[in-house]
């Protein structure tokens, strides 16, 4: 075991995106503000993609940040997209990576349409304006819209965008067919890592789906769920606290960040878990990456 210890990563942030899917930052610049925000163990997840991991691994262990592997994958799941993180896993596994970038694809194809359905309602340009924002063509994203439909004045912030023009029934959603939950669950647990069901109040299911959602991921081999996050208020942490104990899973951690200028909560500046819970950082004890004044 190194130096440092279980118990003092408390302030794990498992769930952030850098500029390789939709966040603002490069793997780089999130590292250094994770060590500056205290963060005790970090995690980049970004959507689909592990093209960031290596980058994002290096800067933390010369920061002395202790680090572990992670992703968000999209899923389609009871008409919705679901998203779940993976931790811990080789980042450099050929099935995940193939899976991954299979999942990719198709989203040029959606962003001009989604182009399309903007110009309708008077929204020229929007594919381009998009493009703008992207760091990862593979990667465009109705948020790389919303900045730019903020930026052209369409709206005045990003969760204006996305109430009039990016949600379901509005002019510029278009649905994707994103990957099966088994086939993202076999990529995660076969490449060594560990699945999390992320930030679960998000999807605004109904008692009945949100079980079948919980028992099928256990199915597949899950472990864990997201109870402190971003993206849930402290009703949802009070909540997913007792969904967590109710169904044996571990309890993950993070901030869901984004962006200095957009996120609601910055790295690391979460409520600590609650002691009734066990943090997934547990079960992946051997899947940390300690940096090298770790080592006894």
């Amino acid at each position: 075991m190194k130096n440092a210890t279980l118990n003092q990563l408390s302030n794990a942030d498992l769930h952030c995106h850098s500029k390789v899917s939709d966040g603002t930052l490069e793997p780089e610049a999130l590292a250094a503000r994770a060590k500056a925000n205290g963060v005790s163990l970090w995690a980049l997840t970004d959507h689909d993609e592990v093209g960031g991991q290596q980058r994002a691994m290096d800067a933390a262990l010369a920061l002395g940040l202790p680090y572990l592997t992670g992703v968000e994958v999209s899923v389609s799941f009871a008409g919705r997209v679901v998203h779940i993180v993976g931790l811990g896993f080789d980042h450099r596994n050929e099935a995940l990576v193939a899976g991954l970038r299979a999942t990719r694809g198709g989203r040029e194809q959606r962003a001009r349409d989604m182009a399309a359905g903007l110009a309708q309602v008077g929204i020229k340009g929007a594919y381009e304006g998009a493009l703008k924002y992207v760091g990862n063509p593979e990667l465009i994203s109705r948020t790389h819209f919303a900045r730019f439909l903020v930026e052209a004045g369409h709206c005045g912030d990003i969760s204006e965008v996305f109430r009039r023009y990016l949600t379901e029934g509005k002019p510029g959603y278009v649905e994707h067919r994103w990957a099966r939950l088994g086939d993202a669950m076999r990529w995660i647990l076969e490449a060594g890592g560990q699945a999390v069901i992320a930030h679960p109040a998000r999807y605004s299911f109904t008692p009945t789906e949100e079980y079948a959602l919980i028992t099928e991921f256990i199915g597949h081999g899950g472990r864990g769920v997201e109870v402190v996050t971003g993206s849930h208020s402290d009703a949802d942490a009070a909540k997913y606290t007792e969904t967590a104990i109710e169904f044996n899973l571990l309890a993950s951690r993070g901030s869901d960040f984004h962006s200095p200028e957009e996120s609601r909560t910055d790295l690391g500046q979460m409520k600590d878990l609650s002691g009734r819970l066990s943090p997934i950082w547990q079960l992946l004890e051997t899947r940390i990456h300690w940096p090298p004044a770790s080592t006894p």
